[in-house]
Parts: C-alpha cells; sequence; structure tokens
C-alpha cells in the first residue's frame, strides 16, 4: 500500500512532536518524508533516526548539525516543495512559516497548517497560491479544526456566525493591576494546554485568539463581524458553529492536539486511532462560558481591529506582538507592555501596504524596529 510523504516543519516543537506521535500510530498510511527544526539538533537527530526521512533540516545557522542535514531558513522551504511530499505540516511558529506555507500550495500540496502567522500576515496571499497552484489548506489549530468538522461540508451561505472559544488562560480572573505585578513563570502555567513559550504568552495576552479570528476569517471567507470570541476555561469545546436556521453545533474533545493533528491528515475521512482516549463527558464538567474582559486584555481587539484594517496592519500587529512577547521572554519588559507595544507599533504602521510578500516583510521589519525603539 503506497503512504502519504509529510514534511514536518517545526518538528521538535509541541505540534511536531504531536505529529509525529501521531504518524507513529498511523504508519499504514503515513510516513514522514521531510523533518526541519528551528535549532534543538539533539532532539531532531532522535527523529531523524526513528522516523527515516529523506530529507532533514536545521534553520537556525551555527547550531552544530550531522553533515548530512540541509542548514539555514531556505531548508523550510525546500522540505515543503519536495516530490515525495504529499502533506506539509506547517508547525513553524512566527512569521518565518509564511514562505513554506506558499511554497506549499504553489506546488499543489496539502498544508496542514499551525502555523497561524501564514494567514494573519498573508492571508490574500496565501488563499491565491492555494487557487493558483491547486494546494489544499486543512487547519490544524483546534479552534479551526471544529469549525471544519461542524461544518462538514454545508455550504458556507448555511453559516451565520463562527464562535472561537478561549481558555483565558493562566490570569483570566486577576484585575489590571494585578497583571502589574505577574512573571514570567505566572505566564508560562498555563491551566488546560501544554504549549511553546511564545504561544503560552499569546494565550495570557489573549493575542493569540485575535491571531485566531483573522485566520478564521481567510478560512472560511466570514466577516469579522459575524465571528466571535468567548472564555471557556475548560477547553473542552474548542468552537461553536452558527447556522441560519439557529442551530448550533459545537465541537468537544479534551485539549489534545492529536485529534486535530490527525484530522487534518486524513480530512475528509476519519480512521480509528488509539491513541485518542475515549470523551467522558462526566469527568470533563462543568463546563463555563464567560464574556471576554476586553480591557483586561487588550490584545484580542486590537488584532480584530488590525484584521479589520486589512492592508499590512495584520502583518505589523503580528511582528509587533512577536517582538514584544520576545522581549518579555527574555525578561526585558512586563507583561503589561506587550499590548501598548502592539498599539505603538498599529499607530506608525498600521496603514502600510500589504499587497505583496515584499511589502508585507517590508512591514513586518517595520513594525519589530518599531517595538524595539518604544521600549529601549
Amino acid at each position: 500500500m503506497t503512504t502519504r510523504g509529510v514534511a514536518i516543519l517545526g518538528s521538535t516543537g509541541s505540534i511536531g512532536t504531536s505529529a509525529l506521535r501521531v504518524i507513529a500510530r498511523q504508519r499504514s498510511a503515513f510516513h514522514v518524508a521531510a523533518l526541519t527544526a528551528f535549532s534543538n539538533a539533539a532532539l531532531l537527530a532522535e527523529q531523524a533516526a526513528a522516523f527515516d526521512p529523506s530529507y532533514v533540516g536545521l534553520a537556525r545557522a551555527g547550531v552544530t548539525a550531522n553533515s548530512g542535514w540541509h542548514h539555514g531558513d531556505e531548508c523550510l522551504t525546500e522540505a515543503a516543495e519536495r516530490d515525495d511530499v504529499d502533506i506539509v505540516l506547517n508547525a513553524i511558529v512566527g512569521a518565518v512559516g509564511l514562505k513554506a506555507t506558499l511554497a506549499g500550495l504553489e506546488r499543489g500540496k496539502r498544508v496542514a497548517l499551525a502555523n497561524k502567522e501564514s494567514l494573519v500576515m498573508g492571508g490574500a496571499l496565501v488563499m491565491d497560491a492555494a487557487r493558483r497552484g491547486g494546494g489544499e489548506l486543512v487547519p490544524v489549530d483546534s479552534e479551526h479544526s471544529a469549525i471544519l468538522q461542524c461544518i462538514a461540508g454545508r455550504p458556507m451561505s448555511e453559516v451565520r456566525r463562527l464562535v472561537l472559544t478561549a481558555s483565558g488562560g493562566p490570569f483570566r480572573t486577576l484585575s489590571a493591576s494585578d497583571l502589574e505585578h505577574v512573571t514570567l513563570a505566572d505566564a508560562l502555567a498555563h491551566p488546560t494546554w501544554r504549549m511553546g513559550r511564545k504561544i503560552t504568552v499569546d494565550s495570557a495576552t489573549l493575542a493569540n485568539k485575535a491571531l485566531e479570528v483573522i485566520e478564521a476569517h481567510f478560512l472560511f471567507g466570514v466577516p469579522y463581524d459575524r465571528i466571535d470570541v468567548v472564555v471557556h476555561p475548560q477547553s473542552v469545546v474548542h468552537s461553536f458553529v452558527e447556522f441560519v436556521d439557529g442551530s448550533v453545533l459545537a465541537q468537544m474533545g479534551a485539549p489534545n492536539m492529536e485529534l486535530p493533528i490527525l484530522y487534518a491528515l486524513t480530512y475528509p475521512d476519519r480512521v480509528a486511532d488509539d491513541g485518542v482516549s475515549q470523551f467522558d463527558p462526566v469527568a470533563q464538567s462543568p463546563l463555563q462560558f464567560e464574556p471576554v474582559r476586553q480591557r483586561e486584555f487588550p490584545a484580542l481587539a486590537l488584532g480584530i481591529a488590525a484584521g479589520r484594517a486589512g492592508g499590512a496592519a495584520p502583518a505589523v500587529f503580528n511582528a509587533a506582538n512577536e517582538q514584544a512577547v520576545a522581549l518579555f521572554l527574555e525578561g526585558a519588559i512586563g507583561f503589561n507592555d506587550i499590548a501598548p507595544a502592539i498599539d505603538g507599533a498599529l499607530s506608525r504602521h498600521g496603514t502600510a501596504p500589504g499587497g505583496s510578500l515584499d511589502a508585507i516583510l517590508a512591514a513586518d521589519a517595520l513594525a519589530r524596529r518599531c517595538v524595539q525603539e518604544l521600549l529601549r
């Protein structure tokens, strides 16, 4: 039986390692054709030994690596374009993932997208690349996978509204004054998900949910005024879809990324998988839903406003957030400095043009420099 080749971009991160666990259980259907990582050469070597891919790439220059590996940022697009790759699982964190998404779609491949920044920065470019190249975009984020599963082939004309759920992060109940004193360790202590450091901080600020709203807009073609966010601390309901007749469907499951990863690989089919435990509604109860506290978490509104503005504004939002979070992770700024830095970058560069890849990358660079200047 012929198996489908998968390139995992960002294989040493939380999504990448989860994907390898899924593929290990599904070897009759999939094989690992390519692996790339940013800097964790030791773990990448272990993965390469276990899965024997035909291509291994390490993006970060200067990191000691095996002589047979490929090096530099270009390894991401090289892996995505390979003839033995049928599915590109883009699990890279940040703006660096955009070019690989475009490359995979332009070569007619399925791109299982966990790199939400691709659509945030270059949504129109990504959708155009899929049309021109014949590629297919399937979401990996649990919220967007949930929407895809709820729609289940129904026309979008039947959809009234999308509702994304947000855990609320570790600071869900804190006041604005309390947030002035939180530490990096506090921000990284997510109550329900185990993720990388950057996305965990994004979850704490709710910037991550803004990125997901923009992503949903492009994936499903739904206007921003028909995409809502609700806080759901248990992270069991991953999204709701409200239809024009008033019916509401929700996709539920324990907070485990292996299920949406598997669905992105097998879509539109479902396959048996022993690695996902049976859902226990009693054990998961009770379920709570709360409104977003916009004053305490302004990054959400800033991101949605950037999405509405279009042009390069979403790329500016994303880049400013990445830069501010990087400074927070270094201990250079406080938690409450992140949102004002994003706001400052949007005020200065939010109207920049975004009609081409070069324009988007230029706006990205401007936003990063602006945040560094504002927080210097």
